[in-house]
């Protein structure tokens, strides 16, 4: 099995799923909607993290940058705004939101089908 360039931002992502999963224990999460939500995200981001290290594919990407929107929307959706739920639930879902989208970037630019920066460039030596 050879592993892609990028596949540290899907261990990442694992990692963020991980923590979302154990967040409700960390920080005695008080409303059920929060711990709910929190438990079936971050099962969520494990299983597509895991199948974008294994196999992977764009929409799993598209998939995470969706959940982490989710996150940051579901404290207002889903109804526990100010609770330590809604604090995780944001701070995971930038990140996650971030991470995926910065994975996308990185596939459809790669680093040698991009422009040479002005630094780049050799410049003519000077004549003296």
């Amino acid at each position: 099995m050879r592993w892609r360039r990028e596949s540290i931002i899907d261990i990442y992502q694992l990692v963020l799923g991980l923590f979302l999963l154990a967040a409700p224990w960390l920080f005695a999460f008080s409303r059920t909607t929060s711990r709910i939500e929190a438990w079936a995200t971050g099962a969520a981001i494990v299983a597509s993290s895991l199948a974008a290290t294994v196999v992977f594919s764009k929409w799993e990407e598209w998939f995470n940058a969706a959940l982490g929107l989710w996150l940051i929307a579901a404290p207002w959706l889903l109804g526990f705004t100010h609770t330590s739920g809604m604090h995780v639930s944001i701070g995971v879902g930038l990140a996650l939101t971030y991470l995926a989208l910065l994975d996308l970037y990185i596939i459809h630019y790669p680093e040698d089908a991009r422009p040479p920066s002005a630094s780049d460039q050799s410049r003519p030596p000077l004549s003296v």
